[in-house]
């Protein structure tokens, strides 16, 4: 089939541009990733279709709309890229004015002249730079376009990267636009099947219109079994299409038409690779003060925060931008799962423009305001399911609290704390629980805690005969949240189960007298001394109850948890608290006061003999020390 040729006319010209040196320019350095380009081509293409069905539902357009998807060609032996649409195509008049002259935004123009209208915002494309992104990859480009009013010429635009044009008038069948690159010799890695796939599947996963790649590289044998003039068979080409993206993904729909197992389908097509179900989600959909669609997933976050960032997918009507979304949200957020979508957020700015935006700052605001809605809501309405959750949920939580402020202060409502009973309360419902026998001296309500109930088994039982409750704080962020807690609740201190002896976990007024004299202190001070690495251990004497153990192993809370920052980062004191630990010996002890009637020999035995087994109570008698202490202790019973 074949168009009549109204004139055979050609006409050349210069590209309306500041400079001559724009298209080095483009080449280099509009883009930091060259594979930008076929985002851009194929975005033009989706935004031509969607200006034909505005159109046509508007009675602007009555023909026939046909199959509207956008099809990327790869032709390895000619070493062309095509990226065909059967949209509203153009006219040599558009072309002039939308290609010839630079920065000169099409899609822009339209969303203008139809502001207001239904579907006008849906025009993603944006001509002008972005079409001149294809000469980052073409020694080439040829635009093969039909516009879609009666009686439209088709026409042809070619440039090989200079500001030099031709424009000439061309036989085309089909409406639409044929985008067709020819690769430079320092580009050949567009024309690989796998690499076009995977830009397409990064870019294009969710465009609003059908995305169909195929290629002409692939060869069969003739059906017909016909032979060359070699007489061998021929080998004929034949197009592969594969239907790449989902034009109609969940987030685009109202969250009255999904149920559960439409969310656990789309997280699967996010993340195809994971096999562990999201917690719950937060369906985004938001259309004043700014447009904003999403879907947003609680994943179970593991200790290693690191590896739970860059899963929240940035699109711009249902364009891709980027994975890394820190200037578009807060901090912790970037824990969460799932697809943003705003056209309020160009699809080419610096971070730095992201920064400071106004609409990207008032749609972080806002994603925060909804998640912490979310969690105050789940916890009010069923705080079974809460709790049951909330070991999966408490690292993404304290995440919040310390790095956002506005999240900080709903969040009091809903943070937990997790006893080693496996109960479960808020700050303040602890703080009125526990007031009564676990307020010290000074007024302040004393929390103890573990790291881990089972290492420090001896320690977490002793405090609870005493009536005390211990809570389990295994986060790898919970140093860095008690100090937060602190600061946050008025009179309320935490204080790890290992950090002093029992008796003065929580200081009460009442001091307990020592059986030794201040002499004999003095020399059971020294024999411990002379046993325990100096530089590593503080020998101390309590006057503790006569049924604690005769030694201890402690850490001052502040040192270990400034220790402990400084591991995590954001201590502030890198380098400034070497390992250092107290070996505190209870002056009440009968075992104490026994080594004192020993000879020198013995009292050296018997104090070296109580320390490795309060290092050993405490994990920290290895290699050489453990060999020799299990070896003394095998002699003995011999």
């Amino acid at each position: 089939m074949s168009v009549e040729i109204k004139t055979k006319v050609m006409k050349t010209g210069q590209i309306h541009v500041q400079t001559e040196n724009i298209f080095p320019i483009i080449k280099k350095f509009l883009y930091s990733d060259h594979e930008i380009f076929l985002r851009e081509l194929v975005s033009n293409a989706v935004d031509a279709s969607q200006k034909l069905k505005f159109f046509a539902k508007n009675g602007d357009y009555k023909g026939e709309m046909g199959d509207l998807k956008v099809e990327i060609i790869l032709n390895k032996d000619e070493k062309t890229l095509t990226i065909r649409d059967r949209g509203i195509g153009m006219t040599a008049e558009e072309i002039d004015k939308y290609i010839n002259q630079i920065a000169f935004s099409g899609a822009e123009e339209f969303v203008e002249k139809y502001k207001g209208t239904e579907g006008a915002e849906q025009i993603i494309g944006h001509f002008g730079l972005g079409f001149y992104s294809a000469f980052m990859v073409a020694e080439k480009v040829q635009i093969q376009t039909l516009a879609h009013y009666d009686d439209a010429q088709a026409v042809q635009w070619e440039s090989n990267g200079s500001p030099e044009y031709t424009i000439t008038n061309i036989e085309k069948v089909d409406r639409g636009t044929d985008i067709v690159l020819y690769i430079n010799d320092e580009s050949v890695e567009f024309l690989e099947k796998n690499r076009i796939t995977e830009i397409l599947n990064k870019y294009c996963k969710f465009l609003p219109v059908p995305i169909v790649f195929g290629t002409k590289t692939e060869y069969i044998d003739s059906p017909e079994g016909e032979k060359d003039e070699d007489g061998k068979i021929k080998r004929v080409a034949t197009e592969v299409e594969n239907q790449i993206n989902n034009p109609e993904p969940a987030w685009t729909k109202a969250p009255v038409d999904l149920k559960q197992e439409d969310y656990d389908a789309f997280y699967r097509e996010l993340y195809p690779m994971t096999f562990e179900q999201p917690l719950f989600h937060i369906h985004l959909n938001v259309d004043y003060p700014f447009n904003l669609t999403g879907i947003l997933y609680f994943p179970k976050i593991k200790e290693n925060i690191e590896v739970q960032r860059n899963k929240i997918n940035l699109y711009s009507n249902q364009v891709f931008i980027t994975d890394s979304v820190a200037e578009i949200v807060p901090e912790f957020l970037t824990l969460l799962h799932g697809v943003i979508d705003s056209p309020d957020i160009p699809l080419n700015v610096s971070r730095s423009y992201l920064q400071s935006d106004g609409n990207v700052k008032k749609i972080s605001s806002h994603i925060t305001k909804k998640v912490s809605d979310k969690l105050a809501e789940m916890f009010k309405n069923d705080r079974a399911d809460f709790e049951a959750k909330w070991d999966d949920l408490q690292i993404f939580v304290q995440y919040g609290t310390l790095t956002d402020d506005k999240f900080a202060e709903k969040a009091k409502s809903f943070s937990l704390v997790k006893t080693t009973d496996g109960t479960y309360h808020t700050i303040d419902e602890l703080k009125e629980k526990v007031a009564p026998i676990q307020t010290d001296k000074d007024d302040k309500v004393v929390f103890l805690y573990t790291p881990d109930a089972e290492e420090q088994f001896s320690l977490v039982k002793k405090a609870k005969e005493r009536g005390y409750e211990v809570l389990l704080l295994n986060s790898p962020l919970a140093s860095h949240w008690i100090s937060k807690m602190e600061q946050t609740f008025e009179k309320v201190t935490f204080t790890r189960v290992d950090s002093d002896s029992l008796d003065n976990l929580i200081k009460k007024s009442e001091e307990i007298p020592s059986k030794l004299s201040k002499d004999d202190e003095e020399k059971v001070k020294g024999i411990f001394e002379g046993v325990v690495n100096k530089e590593k251990f503080t020998v101390q004497l309590q006057s503790m109850s006569s049924d604690e153990a005769p030694i201890i192993v402690t850490q001052p809370e502040f040192i270990r948890r400034m220790m402990e920052q400084q591991k995590m980062g954001g201590g502030g004191f890198y380098g400034a608290f070497p390992e250092m630990y107290n070996l505190v010996v209870n002056a009440n002890h009968d075992t104490i006061s026994s080594i004192l009637t020993k000879d020198e020999a013995g009292q050296k035995e018997s104090a070296k003999y109580l320390a490795d087994l309060a290092l050993l109570s405490q994990g920290m008698l290895k290699g050489e020390a453990l060999d020799s202490f299990i070896e003394r202790s095998l002699n003995n019973i011999n």
